[in-house]
């Protein structure tokens, strides 16, 4: 079965990352949320990916914060698409996140997403989008996700526009 694995440093991380799980599940999207730490759990982490893999994983999803190690060593381990999301903590509030995922060394790409929840949202959209492309119904509801929130923006303005 083809999925998304969310990879979560901490579980402090689960509060803005089940926003990532939760629009998945919008979208019907398979996914697999477990903790492991690229510093405190090396090993588990690289086995992790070897086992996902096998099951079926087509992109991952790190979270972490800080020094944001963790999308470069799934990157490391997999040729699968790799999304980072840098988590806001410590006294630089995740930018040191932030650059810690966006400076990654070239041949080991990771693509790099908003700090927190934004980034949260965004990651199950571009790992939507790309499972999108084997997949003409998931494609569908994409584009339908798109006109909705179109019509979205026309409501809310047909609610308090003024014409002069």
């Amino acid at each position: 079965m083809k999925f998304v694995s969310i990879v979560m440093e901490s579980k402090s991380d689960y509060s803005v990352m089940s926003e990532c799980s939760e629009t998945l599940k919008k979208f019907g999207v398979p996914y697999e949320l477990v903790i492991s730490s690229a510093h405190r759990s090396l090993e588990r982490t690289m086995q992790y990916v070897k086992e996902s893999e096998a099951k079926g994983a087509q992109v991952y999803i790190a979270a972490s914060g800080m020094a944001a190690h963790l999308a470069g060593a799934l990157a490391a381990a997999t040729s699968k698409p790799v999304l980072g999301v840098p988590m806001e903590s410590g006294a630089l509030k995740g930018e040191d996140a932030l650059l810690s995922t966006v400076m990654m060394t070239a041949g080991m790409p990771v693509g790099t997403l908003a700090i927190g929840k934004s980034g949260a949202v965004n990651a199950a959209y571009l790992a939507i989008q790309i499972m999108a492309l084997q997949d003409d119904e998931l494609r569908v509801k994409l584009q339908e996700d798109r006109i909705s929130k179109a019509k979205k923006v026309e409501l809310d303005s047909s609610e308090i526009e003024t014409i002069l």
